[in-house]
């Protein structure tokens, strides 16, 4: 009886492969040679699922929302409105170590695709992931609002780009510095973020 091949597993298990190449020696070393090598497969295995480097490359990008998005669609709808907001928006920032190796990622694939002029395929799949997570931030202060929890006369907008530039500056200083922004440290801020817009 033929083997059946679970082709979405494998495509993340090269997918994965990828990551570790790029955190250990940078994305310009993510060849599909180099891939197949960390992967233990063969180029031509790797080429099978992906045709050229930039299918690879596009695809360990879109892993990396995926996972973030399966983690936020996991969160009990459960706690006060402050608590519940607080679970969202730590689960985008580097906290724990599979955190921390998709972020290490999302900067590799940032700097990649503002570095090289032929990203345009890379520069394509940022904009919908940053949308995303803008549309996050205003979805929950949206939320807080519709329960009385905010201020009288905030601008949302103004509020939702704050929030979206809070989470990105924390997300930086934890990858830079994860001794002195701790994940303690890091609730401290979003929650102190958090009073100052309550009523």
């Amino acid at each position: 009886m033929p083997k059946i091949v679970d082709h979405d597993t494998r495509r993340e298990e090269i997918a994965q492969a990828l990551w570790r190449v790029v955190r250990r020696d940078g994305i310009r070393a993510a060849s599909v040679r180099t891939v197949a090598a960390e992967a233990g497969w063969s180029a031509g295995a790797v080429r099978y699922y992906f045709p050229d480097q930039d299918g690879l490359l596009n695809f360990a990008m879109d892993l990396v929302s995926r996972r973030v998005q399966d983690r936020v669609g996991a969160i009990e709808q459960t706690g006060s409105p402050t608590e519940l907001v607080l679970r969202y928006l730590e689960e985008v920032i580097p906290l724990d170590s599979e955190r921390r190796a998709e972020f290490d990622i999302w900067l590799s694939f940032v700097a990649q695709a503002q570095a090289e002029s032929g990203a345009e395929g890379l520069r394509k799949n940022l904009e919908p992931i940053q949308e995303g997570l803008r549309g996050m931030c205003r979805s929950l202060l949206q939320s807080l609002d519709d329960v009385g929890g905010l201020k009288p006369g905030l601008d949302l907008d103004l509020e939702t780009e704050r929030l979206h530039a809070m989470i990105d500056g924390l997300s930086l200083h934890t990858a830079m510095q994860p001794s002195r922004t701790t994940p303690a440290r890091i609730r401290e801020i979003l929650t102190d973020h958090l009073n100052t817009l309550q009523s």
